[in-house]
C-alpha cells in the first residue's frame, strides 16, 4: 500500500470510529474506561463470567435441505445459503437443528419464494471477525447464492480494536461479493441486554457494541453487502421474560430469541435474491435516502433497520460520502421449520473449520 492509498485507508477508518462514537450517544465510548474506576470493572466482568453459565451442548448441525416438498419449478436448482459467523450464527443455545437462525432463514427463504434452499453453516463458537477469514474461503468454494454473516459480538468482549474488526469483515464481504455471492449482515447485537452483565460494565459494553454496529454497517455497505441492524431487538423481551428468550446459560437467546433476530433478516435476504424493481419503494415518513454515516447511525437506534447501498441522480456519492437508503423491516415468523432434509436432494457436507 502506498502512502496516498494508506492516507485514504486511515481517513476512512477515522470517518467509521466517529460515526461509531456518535452512535453510542455522542462519543466517549472509546475513553469510557477512563470515566470509571477499572477496578470495578474488572470486578464485573468476572461476576458476570461466573453469572453466565455454560449451554448443555454444541450448537445442533443444521446444514441440509430445507423446503424439499417444494421442488424444482421450471427448472430451477435449488438456493444456496452460507451462515458464516460466531455462536449467535451457529445457533448456541438451542437443541434442535430448525431452531438455529440458519434453518429459520432457509426455512423462510424456501417458503417465501417457492424454492427449495439448501443450508450451510460455516459459523464457529466464539468467532472474532479476524475468524471470518476460513469461513468466508469455504463458502467463495461452495458458491452459495447468499451469505449470511453475524459476527462482533466477541470482538466487543474481548476489546478487538474497531478498526481491525471491521476491516476483517469488510474484507470478508470484499472477497464474497468478488466471488458474485450476495450479502447480508446482521450488524453487532446490543450486549446492554445480557442481565448478567452489572451496571456500570452493562452501559459500557452496550456503548462498545453500539460503536461496533454503526461501524459494521458503514464499511459492510461501502464492500457491497446490505445490513441488518440488531440492536436491543430482543432488549424489551429478555427483560419481560428472561426465561423464556434467553437459552440456559442466560448469554445467548432461546429459540424464541433467534426467531425474532430471523423475523427481522428474513425480508432483507429475499430482496437480496430477488431485488424489487427500480422504482422507489413505499416508505415511510423516518425511512428513504440518507449518506450511509446518517444511516448507520440511525440503524443502530432502532433494530430491525436494513441499510443498503443507493443511488442519487445516477451517483453512488453525495456530499457527505455514500449513499444509503433505510427501511425498517421487522416481521413475525409463525412457524418454525422443519428439521433439515437430506434424502433425494444434493447432499451437503459439514465444514470442518476450527
Amino acid at each position: 500500500m502506498d502512502d496516498l492509498d494508506g492516507g485514504r485507508e486511515m481517513g476512512r477508518i477515522g470517518r467509521v470510529r466517529r460515526v461509531a462514537v456518535a452512535a453510542a450517544y455522542g462519543g466517549g465510548g472509546v475513553g469510557l474506561l477512563g470515566a470509571l474506576a477499572a477496578g470495578t470493572l474488572i470486578g464485573q466482568a468476572k461476576l458476570a463470567r461466573r453469572a453466565i453459565g455454560m449451554a448443555q451442548s454444541p450448537p445442533p448441525r443444521c446444514d441440509g435441505v430445507y423446503g424439499t416438498e417444494l421442488g424444482a419449478i421450471d427448472g430451477q436448482l435449488p438456493l444456496k445459503l452460507a451462515v458464516l459467523g460466531d455462536s449467535s450464527a451457529a445457533g448456541y443455545g438451542v437443541d434442535r437443528p430448525r431452531e438455529t437462525p440458519g434453518a429459520l432463514l432457509a426455512a423462510g427463504l424456501a417458503e417465501r419464494l417457492h424454492r427449495p434452499v439448501i443450508l450451510r453453516s460455516m459459523a464457529v463458537v466464539g468467532a472474532e471477525s479476524a475468524d471470518l477469514v476460513p469461513q468466508r474461503e469455504v463458502a467463495v468454494d461452495w458458491q452459495p447464492d447468499l451469505a449470511v454473516v453475524l459476527i462482533g459480538a466477541n470482538d466487543v468482549t474481548h476489546r478487538v480494536r474497531l478498526p481491525i474488526a471491521v476491516a476483517h469483515l469488510a474484507a470478508t464481504v470484499r472477497r464474497l461479493r468478488q466471488a458474485g455471492i450476495q450479502v447480508v449482515v446482521g450488524t453487532c447485537p446490543d450486549l446492554g441486554t445480557i442481565r448478567p452483565i452489572g451496571q456500570p460494565l452493562r452501559w459500557v459494553v452496550r456503548r462498545w457494541s453500539r460503536e461496533m454496529a454503526a461501524a459494521q454497517t458503514i464499511v459492510a455497505v461501502e464492500a457491497g453487502a446490505t445490513t441488518v441492524s440488531l440492536g436491543d431487538l430482543l432488549g424489551p423481551e429478555f427483560a419481560a421474560a428472561p426465561e423464556t428468550m434467553f437459552s440456559s446459560d442466560r448469554f445467548h437467546p432461546s429459540a424464541l430469541g433467534y426467531a425474532a433476530a430471523a423475523a427481522a433478516m428474513l425480508p432483507t435476504l429475499v430482496e437480496a435474491l430477488h431485488p424489487a424493481p427500480e422504482a422507489q419503494p413505499s416508505l415511510s415518513q423516518d425511512e428513504g435516502v440518507r449518506s450511509l454515516a446518517q444511516a448507520a447511525v440511525e440503524a443502530v437506534d432502532r433494530a430491525g433497520t436494513e441499510v443498503r447501498g443507493a443511488r442519487v441522480a445516477g451517483r453512488d456519492n453525495g456530499p457527505a460520502g455514500r449513499w444509503a437508503q433505510l427501511r425498517h423491516r421487522v416481521r413475525q415468523l409463525t412457524e418454525r421449520p422443519h428439521d433439515p432434509q437430506t434424502t433425494h436432494s444434493t447432499p451437503v457436507q459439514p465444514s470442518v473449520v476450527e
